[in-house]
């Protein structure tokens, strides 16, 4: 109300109650001393009232009316200060207090007894708010900032990692979002790990949209501001942009709506389709084969965004350990392996299985036996001590590396796409680690020495050829100090061809510097094994005669392997006792839990502490991760799991995590993501370089879980998302589950596109604008078909 309306509505009901009262003598007679007296009082009050009013308006901020507050009022006052629900659950605040921080309590209770016992009236100003107002301003609870409500939500929003974000994006110091969320603590471990928030339920998708409202360094003005344009929005009507951009955000979060519509590939290769792999247009304007470049990667220039179909009859993978005996022979129908390597126990047809006897063709009597037998004739090879991460070349089906896992190490076999049909396939079936891939003319996608053990059984490639390239490769990957153990038919027959192959490999190992400290003759099996060291000095390449083979020049990096050419050189040892190579690493266990001696603590880390404390701090993540979260709060049955991937490792710690389980974990490391690898072999577990824009090297089906942490946010930038989510199923197994962490925005879009695909969510989760998903793939193929003209044969 006005001023001037007030102050005339006062003068007037004055007035009428000072009229003089007529009498029944004299009724046109007015005392006149009656009459100033009651002008007097009315004055007086007028000007009484008009200053109450004065002073009370002075109270309101420049900005605000009686109008304004009138109506604020009858929407409700208490409200002033506090955003709507929906705009908590989008701007900071809750929906619900988490009773997770008493020191938070404590500092609101002694605020509010502050504020009581100065008897002051506090104003706020910057943003046009009384902040103690009657009805709505004085309640710190409605106030509160993010970092009073909870101060390690401070840390996460001004430093790039704290205690709980240690596994922050890579080389971006990005908030990562801390996945505790399993279960709720006290705020003296809150501290230390970061809010949680378990999930009700397993097996039970939640839908919680919770991001804090972002911190005004400065001032609380633009904060202030923020709840006034807040509160503007709370009022009786709002705009139409809001109501507007609700429904569109409300429609995108449902995720209701489809925008992919996905089809089915028609290739050649039907459902063993692997993109790089069967590129029939690139494999037929190849020069020359002659180094196996038909079998080497030659990726499509647009990556398929169709789904591989599935085969006729496909079942549920046989779980491990039995998987490593037999597989349904539906889910991998292929029988010339069996027809042409069945005499030596490779793989048998047994109704409706395929079965593995545990032999091989250099190990016929059982693969435990061979195993034994290479350690009982180097006594220093000490099988998951000493050596814990072997390369395994010409796999077969990796009955090798199946059974040395009861020796705990493991294996990484390789092995060229239909050399032997659909080798690696039995392989990943079985439940062990496998890859496509021939050595030909690049480089193992491997940093430098990193295996403890490179090992050969009869494979038939031809290592002395063209300056000794091949063997050269290997002696790369080859850690100094370890072994190559080579077990073919020139160690022990004496075949006219076989001769010449050992002499060959005798001068050039001895060129090399390779040390022969071992060669016997298994009486069971009937072969022999030649048992190599590469030296860990520098010593015998520089007393060389001829330095043939040369050693690479000093810009040749070891490290650098993917899509480089190979070259007949040798890479000296380190000599520095701080560089990696210069010592063996611990024996296993003990070197999955410590930084790498040659972690300096002058390094920074991917997160930015010193090198040592960000791998400590990121194993100590991922195990709270694992522990409190991914085996209680998603609903997996990790029974059915054996075969995992982590699409983007730092430093191996979701691996390491998952220790005590039956799984093993391709750790790969994205091609542009900081090169982590070696240190990743360095405490015993393995992985790979590989660039998410083309597909990955294995056979469709090959994993039961992928973990992709603050991936497919940087690879949108560059790459087709539809295209790697589609990548994703051709390499899940049907029911397999993917999880993702990453920002919520991109959360949103995966989501969509698995929902498509009619993929059950089985999580979805986001707070402070970062998110994790959690899914399961469905049997679901699309009835639509798209041929790719460049994988079909003619």
């Amino acid at each position: 109300m006005a001023p001037h309306v007030l102050l005339s509505s006062v003068i007037l009901i004055l007035e009428s109650m000072a009229q003089p009262r007529y009498t029944r003598i004299d009724n046109n007679r007015r005392p006149s001393s009656s009459y100033c007296s009651t002008v007097t009082i009315v004055v007086f009050v007028a000007l009484c009232l008009v200053g109450i009013w004065m002073m009370t308006s002075s109270s309101l901020g420049p900005d605000q009316s009686v109008d304004a507050v009138s109506l604020d009022n009858k929407d409700g006052m208490k409200n002033q200060m506090t955003p709507p629900a929906e705009e908590q659950g989008k701007g900071g605040q809750n929906t619900g207090k988490t009773p997770n921080d008493e020191s938070s309590s404590k500092e609101e209770e002694k605020s509010k007894e502050e504020s009581t016992s100065s008897g002051e009236t506090k104003t706020e100003t910057e943003g046009g708010e009384n902040k103690n107002d009657e009805n709505g301003g004085g309640n710190d609870s409605d106030e509160k900032k993010p970092d009073e409500e909870n101060p390690d939500s401070n840390e996460k929003q001004t430093k790039p990692e704290t205690e709980d974000n240690e596994s922050g994006e890579d080389g971006e110091n990005q908030k990562k979002f801390e996945a505790d969320e399993s279960e709720k603590k006290s705020s003296d471990d809150d501290k230390e790990t970061g809010n949680e928030t378990k999930p009700e339920k397993e097996n039970t998708k939640t839908n919680v949209e919770q991001e804090s409202q972002p911190k005004n360094e400065t001032s609380g003005g633009a904060q202030l501001e923020l709840v006034n344009e807040t509160v503007a929005q709370n009022g009786s009507f709002s705009t139409q942009a809001t109501e507007s951009k609700n429904e569109k955000e409300v429609q995108k979060s449902s995720g209701d709506r489809i925008d992919f519509e996905w089809k089915v590939c028609n290739t050649t290769a039907g459902p063993d389709y692997i993109p790089c792999l069967d590129n029939v247009q690139a494999i037929r304007s190849l020069k020359s084969t002659k180094h196996y470049e038909h079998r080497e990667r030659h990726c499509p220039d647009s990556p398929p965004t169709c789904l591989v179909p599935l085969p006729e009859g496909y079942k549920r993978p046989i779980e491990w350990p039995k998987s490593r005996e037999k597989i349904w022979y539906t889910n991998v129908p292929h029988t010339k392996l069996a027809e042409y390597k069945g005499h030596q126990n490779w793989v048998k047809v047994t109704g409706e299985y395929l079965t593995f006897p545990g032999g091989g063709t250099q190990f016929k009597h059982g693969a435990l036996h061979y195993i034994d037998f290479i350690q009982e004739s180097v006594s220093d090879i000490a099988w998951g001590k000493r050596s814990r991460v072997i390369l395994d070349v010409g796999c077969g089906v990796a009955s090798f590396g199946g059974f040395l896992f009861d020796r705990d190490v493991i294996t990484m076999s390789l092995a060229p796409k239909d050399e032997h049909e659909a080798q690696v396939q039995f392989a990943l079936e079985r439940g062990i680690p496998a890859i496509s891939a021939v050595m030909g003319t690049t480089r193992l996608p491997f940093p430098g020495r990193v295996f403890d053990i490179v090992h050969c059984a009869r494979c038939r490639v031809p290592w002395h050829i063209e300056g000794g390239k091949l063997l050269l490769e290997l002696n790369r990957v080859l850690r100094p100090g370890g072994f190559f153990v080579w077990s073919a038919t020139p160690v022990y027959q004496k075949k006219t061809e076989d001769v010449e192959i050992w002499k060959a490999m005798s001068a050039l190992t001895k060129k090399m510097c390779w040390e022969l400290i071992s060669i016997n003759k298994d009486k069971i099996n009937g072969v022999g094994v030649a048992t190599y060291k590469k030296p860990t000095s520098n010593e015998c390449y520089t007393s060389r005669s001829e330095q043939d083979p040369p050693i690479c020049a000093n810009s040749d990096d070891p490290n650098a392997s993917w899509k480089v050419p190979l070259q007949a050189c040798m890479h000296t040892a380190p000599e520095d006792k701080t560089q990696r190579g210069s010592q063996w690493p611990e024996q296993w266990p003990a070197r999955l839990d410590k930084p790498p001696y040659w972690l300096s603590s002058s390094q920074t880390g991917v997160y930015g502490k010193a090198a040592p404390e960000d791998f400590s701090a990121d194993y100590e993540h991922w195990k709270r991760v694992v522990t409190k979260s991914y085996l209680k709060g998603l609903g997996i049955n990790w029974g059915t799991v054996r075969n995992v991937m982590d699409m983007k490792a730092v430093y191996g710690g979701f691996a390491a995590a998952l220790k005590e389980m039956k799984v093993w974990v391709m750790n790969v490391v994205p091609i542009d993501s900081p090169d982590t690898l070696a240190i990743i072999y360095e405490r015993g577990l393995f992985g790979i370089y590989h660039d998410w824009c083309e597909s990955f090297s294995t056979y469709p089906r090959s994993y039961d879980l992928l973990h992709a942490d603050h991936l497919f946010s940087k690879l949108k930038q560059r790459c087709n998302l539809t295209a790697v989510v589609a990548e994703v199923d051709r390499v899940l197994r049907p029911e397999g589950k993917l999880i993702v962490r990453d920002d919520a925005e991109t959360i949103q879009e995966v989501e969509a596109m698995v929902k498509a695909m009619k993929w059950e969510v089985r999580m979805t989760y986001s707070k402070e604008k970062e998110g994790l998903l959690s899914v399961q793939k469905s049997m679901w193929r699309p009835k639509d078909v798209e041929t790719l003209t460049y994988a079909i044969a003619t």
